[in-house]
């Protein structure tokens, strides 16, 4: 899964840090966050969902990236 956070839209409100730590960093200048990589390892996606949707200016966004086990699905994620 690919993260961006869209810097014109973060504001600062640090939810996606304090739910993923160690997938975004907050800036010691005016408080936004970045994330700490574009990819999202699988085993950090829920959280990384979790803090996108959590994020009161939607700020984050998310991109599965299709891989041979989503393609043979037709393109949905299988859900364990």
């Amino acid at each position: 899964m690919k993260v961006h956070v869209d810097s014109a839209r973060c504001q600062g409100h640090t939810l996606c840090a304090m739910i993923a730590p160690d997938m975004f960093t907050l800036s010691e200048v005016d408080g936004s966050a970045s994330a700490v990589t574009t990819l999202a390892p699988a085993d950090r996606e829920k959280f990384v969902i979790e803090a996108a949707q959590s994020c009161p200016e939607q700020a984050i966004v998310l991109d599965h990236i299709a891989d041979e086990a989503t393609s043979q699905l037709g393109g949905q994620r299988a859900i364990q």
